[in-house]
């Protein structure tokens, strides 16, 4: 669902590139090139969490996906618009959500992971 969530706001992000950049721009980011460096980014972080190609780049992943989704919500409620919080609320319980339960699906264990603790102990 979290990856779901990054892939369709990039997609959104690439079909309409002015509504993304009025976006950004409400909220006060008059960066023109921010639109294309999220996209990378949303695109990018679920392709290392479903790959997992590398451990430490999955918790890159995460650990980049927790401050993107918390400083969009801070951006939102800062901007006084705390309905435009609201996917990036729900994106940091999916994250945690993800986070938690990753190690249960995968041969390689994180070690960052609070499961990871009780493997080692178990």
């Amino acid at each position: 669902m979290l990856s779901l969530l990054y892939l369709s706001s990039a997609a959104l992000y690439v079909a309409k590139p002015a509504f993304a950049r009025q976006a950004q721009a409400d909220l006060g980011y008059q960066v023109p090139h921010l639109v294309q460096f999220l996209v990378v980014v949303k695109l990018l972080a679920p392709a290392a969490i479903l790959s997992r190609v590398s451990l430490p780049l999955s918790d890159l992943a995460y650990a980049g996906m927790f401050f993107h989704l918390l400083l969009s919500a801070m951006a939102h409620l800062g901007v006084r618009k705390p309905q435009g919080a609201i996917p990036a609320i729900v994106g940091l319980a999916l994250l945690a959500a993800s986070f938690m339960t990753q190690n249960a699906v995968r041969d390689g264990i994180s070690p960052y992971s609070p499961a990871s603790a009780a493997h080692a102990k178990g």
